[in-house]
């Protein structure tokens, strides 16, 4: 005889209530074990909550009275509240819990929760169901005052350290050292060598990539622009003073030819080159022009340099090219009431007048080969610089180049104006010389740094297909009358 038929019927299982088949062991629904079925109580108690001793004297050994919870359970049964001082334990201080709790809460204090809700704790003792809204004591986990004001202000003292806290003084303990580049993701990491954050792994963004420099008499800037991966431009711009005592302005401004081997070193190191050569040969009272042209081949030869490398020194590099390292040069400079500029290749010299109803002029002839076919007579120029071929440069520094050709050429405005020495990143969105007057800010005189940063973000705004970089020389000088001295060699 099975154990199921000594059982009485069963109208619902006791687990979910659902009526059983005949002769079930266990319930279809829920699988309840209908085997031994216990007597069903006639509601559902909570569970029942043990009262400390110390509690039950405190009320008289009368049946404690708990107030009603805010919530319900699954059953729709009030959810019993259990106070700190009524359940035995140790806070995270290792303290008896009960302990802890009574020495916090001597000066009660009403603590609203959001939305209204009951005050967080109670005041030791029972209260009626339905009184009044049981006291609190103020309870903050963010608590980060002084170890000795936490007994007075109510708050318990946090045992573990606050994480935020933490994290900080993790950061700081990883910041580098005094001098050290800080990550600009994290603000708080080393940068490693390679140019990653040692803290987040953010890659920082090169410094080429944007450039910016300001001087009393020049101000330039260059940018990577929006197509290319790195920053192949560079420029270089100083001041110095003439055996006289009169002030000398320098501005160089250089483009690495990419096609070539590592053009970004090739124009930083024609740059630089150039300048420190202008400003020797300055102080020491070369004419400035003079001091130009030896400038110029003071920068070829600092390029020739970087092909100079030992046999298989490009074997660990498979995406350099295999010829030499090479760049394009201008350059501007303001001394004795003159302007001289000297290049060789694409980049240009703009004359912009402060009186812009005054002529504009471009300073500098590229070599490229749309300006050997204009200068050949074989084409218009819109027809030259329309076709593929425009921008195929014809000179530049480099141990490849044909020949050095230094261009040099000497002003002397008789009006005050602005010098503007640029990439073809920038000209390019502004080829004529009424075009670029037009793209120079009507401030960029007395401001230059920001008619420089107005430029790059035309260049910027109209493609930015390349390299951008221009210096802006501000050139001030008393109406002298009409006329200007030219001399071009």
């Amino acid at each position: 005889m099975s154990q199921s038929q000594q059982q009485p019927a069963l109208s619902k299982c006791p687990g979910c209530e659902e009526p059983p088949a005949a002769g079930d062991l266990f319930c279809g629904a829920c699988g309840y074990d209908l085997s031994a079925v216990p007597a069903r109580p006639g509601d559902r108690p909570t569970m029942a909550i043990t009262v400390p001793p110390a509690a039950q004297e405190a009320a008289g050994a009368e049946a404690v009275r708990w107030p009603a919870a805010a919530e319900t359970d699954s059953s729709d049964v009030p959810v019993p509240v259990h106070r700190p001082s009524d359940l035995p334990g140790t806070d995270s201080g290792g303290r008896p819990l009960a302990e802890h709790e009574h020495e916090q809460v001597q000066e009660p204090e009403q603590v609203q929760e959001p939305g209204g809700s009951a005050p967080v704790g109670s005041a030791p003792g029972p209260e009626p169901l339905g009184g009044p809204e049981p006291s609190a004591a103020a309870v903050r986990h963010d608590d980060r005052a002084a170890p000795d004001a936490a007994a007075h202000s109510g708050d318990f003292a946090l045992a573990a350290p606050d994480p935020r806290t933490a994290e900080h003084a993790a950061a700081a303990a990883a910041a580098p050292a005094a001098g050290g580049k800080v990550c600009v993701a994290c603000r708080s990491g080393r940068v490693d060598p390679d140019g990653y954050c040692e803290n987040c792994g953010h890659a920082q963004p090169r410094e080429r990539d944007h450039m910016e420099q300001e001087l009393d008499a020049v101000a330039a800037v260059s940018d990577r622009g929006l197509r290319h991966h790195r920053n192949e431009d560079s420029f270089a711009v100083s001041s110095t003073a003439l055996p006289d005592g009169s002030p000398a302005v320098v501005a160089i401004v250089c483009d690495g030819v990419s096609s070539a081997s590592r053009p970004d070193e090739a124009s930083a190191a024609a740059a630089n080159a150039a300048n420190e050569s202008l400003l020797e040969s300055l102080a020491r009272g070369t004419h400035p022009q003079q001091a130009m042209h030896e400038a110029i081949v003071a920068a070829s030869e600092a390029v020739n340099a970087l092909a100079q490398e030992p046999a298989g020194a490009m074997e660990h590099d498979a995406h350099r090219h295999q010829n030499a390292p090479a760049c394009t040069l201008v350059g501007a400079v303001m001394a004795g009431g003159l302007l001289i500029v000297g290049w060789v290749g694409d980049s240009r010299v703009y004359w912009v007048p402060q009186d812009r109803s005054r002529p504009t002029a471009r300073l500098t002839e590229d070599d490229s080969w749309a300006a050997q076919m204009v200068a050949a007579g074989l084409m218009n120029e819109a027809e030259a610089y329309a076709d593929e071929r425009a921008h195929a440069i014809t000179g530049w520094l480099g141990a490849d180049a044909y020949e050095l050709e230094p261009h040099t050429a000497a002003f002397k405005p008789d009006r005050p104006g602005l010098v503007v020495v640029c990439t073809d990143g920038l000209w390019n969105y502004a080829e004529s010389a009424e075009e670029m007057a037009a793209a120079v800010p009507a401030d960029a005189q007395e401001h230059p740094l920001r008619g420089a940063q107005v430029l790059v973000g035309h260049a910027l705004d109209g493609g930015g297909h390349d390299n951008v970089t221009v210096a802006l020389l501000p050139f001030a000088v008393p109406p002298q009358g009409a006329g200007s001295a030219c001399e071009t060699v």
